[in-house]
Order: structure tokens, then C-alpha cells, then sequence
């Protein structure tokens, strides 16, 4: 194993691949991950691919329309990498080893003719559907309120979250609170795992360009400081729950966005604890740096940055901005699978 990744690992991450590709996850286990994820822009680029052709034709000859054949395929690669990681959800008795299955994304466009108790009953039925039977696979719900709507049924019927698109602590907190209550509904909290994706760099992003007043010392930290504090409410509020399996954040939108920016930054800002599911990329860079990470995440933040930021930065319009932002990528990456189908349709 790359001594980097080793020590990131050491030190306390698990290592969870932004990818379900079956030609990455051989090596990557052997670099210590022990857990995926997946979205549509994953799926898309695996099926542009051509190596799925020989399973999609076997869909269009069936008679599946696009959609059918996109949640098909998507269901087919999120099962292969279930089966690479089993091992791992078997010896940790269900605390690492998963894979996470994006519900479909199009419940928040826009344009989908959908009310608030629509949107919230398709959640309900999508996570129940692919749930089913799925001992490491985690239904990726997105912090809207839709998806907020739903998540104390769906963790009360045993399904295992993952909560995402989450900026702000008010949309850790609403999705926490909705997952407890769930929780706490089943006959025992054997098996119950939970986690809440922060996404990091994208509220760098914002601040550069919302909030260009922060000082040098504060500028490119936000989203450090932001994670740092909802990981710390998370450790506080699991602390003192009857639970066996550990209920954890995810570092999400680890990649840099800044060229001027180490490409490691946020993976060692945040090591030490917890789950980051960083792009190949990214992991390229962790075993290129010959950096030896340690425990950075519970480090304290200076008071006089907390002090600045939250005197600078609007997190409620941060939130408005980011999620607004979020959902058109949320949404976008589904529709170019469908689009991407449709042209496969035409070629095969």
C-alpha cells in the first residue's frame, strides 16, 4: 500500500471511492478503500465507455425504455462494487463496506410536475424499491426538503442513509433528527447506520465569489471550518445513543478547485476520522504528495477565524445559493444519461 494513503488510513479515514467503476475498485481495495459511491455522472461516463454495451443491448432487446435501462445499469454497477466490498461490511459487522445508490434526481427538477407530498411519497417508494434485500448498499437521499420529508420513514423501515447535498448544520441537523426519529421506531437498533455527506470545496467556491471580503487567513477555509463544526455536533450528539455502529459524516467535494490550492488540502484538513469519498483524482494526489497525514479533524479552529467567518458569511443565503446550484447538478447529470441511453439506442 502507498505509504500516504496508508497513514491517511491509519490515522483514522476510511477511504470510500467516488466511483463504482469495476476496473478501479480492484486496486483501489488494495490501497485500503473499503467503500463507493455512486451518482449519474458516474453511471454516464462508464456506460460512454462502451464496456456495458453488451448489457444494454440485452436491455433494448428486452423492450426497456431509457429510463428503465438507466436505473437497470446503474442497479447492475452498484451491486458489482456491493460484491467487492462485502468483505468489509462482513468484518466490521455493518459498519464499513458500503456502497451508495443515488435516488433518482429528477424528483427536484424544476420542471417535474411534482407537489411536496408527491416528491416525498416517491422517495419513500424509490428507497424502499432499491433497498431491498441490499445488506451494504446505502440510499443516497439529497438534504431538500423532499428528501428531509422522508427520511424518518425510511429509517424506520430499516433502510440504511446516506444523506447528501448537505452545506449547512440546519440541513445536518433537520436530516439527523428525522433519521433518529426513525431510528428509534424499529424493535432494535441492531444494524442501524447513518451517514451525512458535507460537501467542502463547493462553499470555497462560494465565498470567493459572494464573500470577497474575508481576509487571506479566512478565504479558502470556510468549508474546512463549516465540516469540522458539523462533524463535532455530530460526535456530540451519537456520544450518548444506544448505538453499536458508528454514525458518521462524509467529507464529500474533497477535489480542489483553486489550481493555486495543494491538491491534498481538504483530505488533510479533514483526516483523522470518519469517511471521505474522494475522486481518483484526488487519490492520485494523496499517494503522489508523500505527505504523512495524522489526526487534523479534531484539531481546534482559531477562535479569531470562527469569529470572522461567522461575522462575514450568511449561511442561510449560502445554503439558498449552494442548494440552488446543487440541484441544477443534481438533476442535469440524470438527464445526460437518459440523453446518453437514447443515443445508444440509435448506435447498437
Amino acid at each position: 500500500m502507498n505509504a500516504s494513503l496508508n497513514s491517511l488510513i491509519r490515522c483514522g479515514t476510511k477511504l470510500w471511492l467516488d466511483s463504482v467503476d469495476p476496473d478501479l475498485i480492484p486496486s483501489s481495495r488494495e490501497q485500503g478503500v473499503t467503500g463507493a459511491t455512486s451518482n449519474p455522472a458516474i453511471v454516464a461516463d462508464l456506460i460512454q465507455s462502451g464496456r456495458f454495451d453488451r448489457q444494454i443491448e440485452s436491455l433494448l432487446t428486452a423492450g426497456d425504455d431509457d429510463a428503465t435501462i438507466a436505473w437497470k445499469m446503474t442497479n447492475f454497477l452498484v451491486t458489482q462494487a456491493q460484491q467487492a466490498f462485502m468483505p468489509v461490511w462482513e468484518a466490521t459487522s455493518g459498519n464499513d463496506g458500503y456502497v451508495s445508490f443515488e435516488l433518482d434526481p429528477l424528483l427536484e427538477d424544476p420542471t417535474a410536475p411534482l407537489d411536496h407530498q408527491q416528491r416525498v411519497a416517491r422517495y419513500l417508494e424509490l428507497g424502499k424499491k432499491w433497498a431491498e434485500g441490499q445488506r451494504n448498499r446505502m440510499i443516497k437521499v439529497p438534504a431538500t426538503d423532499g428528501g428531509l420529508a422522508c427520511l424518518e420513514e425510511l429509517a424506520a423501515h430499516g433502510v440504511t442513509l446516506n444523506v447528501t447535498l448537505i452545506f449547512t448544520s440546519r440541513q445536518y441537523q433537520a436530516a439527523r433528527d428525522a433519521i433518529w426519529r426513525g431510528a428509534q421506531r424499529r424493535e432494535c437498533l441492531d444494524g442501524f447506520k447513518s451517514v451525512y455527506s458535507i460537501f467542502v470545496s463547493r462553499v470555497d467556491v462560494y465565498t470567493q465569489q459572494h464573500v470577497p471580503d474575508l481576509s487571506p487567513a479566512a478565504q479558502g477555509q470556510v468549508g474546512i471550518v463549516n465540516a469540522k463544526r458539523i462533524w463535532g455536533e455530530n460526535r456530540e450528539f451519537w456520544s450518548d445513543k444506544p448505538v453499536t455502529l458508528q454514525q458518521e459524516i462524509i467529507f464529500a467535494s474533497t477535489g480542489v478547485k483553486d489550481p493555486a490550492d495543494s491538491p491534498v488540502k481538504y483530505v488533510s484538513a479533514l483526516a483523522g476520522s470518519d469517511i471521505q469519498t474522494n475522486p481518483p483524482a484526488t487519490n492520485d494526489a494523496v499517494s503522489a504528495s508523500d505527505v504523512t497525514f495524522s489526526n487534523q479533524v479534531a484539531e481546534p479552529i482559531a477562535s479569531s477565524l470562527e469569529e470572522e467567518i461567522d461575522a462575514k458569511v450568511d449561511f442561510v443565503k449560502l445554503e439558498d445559493v449552494l442548494m440552488s446550484e446543487g440541484l441544477r447538478k443534481f438533476a442535469d447529470p440524470q438527464k445526460a444519461l437518459l440523453a446518453l441511453i437514447a443515443e445508444k439506442r440509435q448506435s447498437l
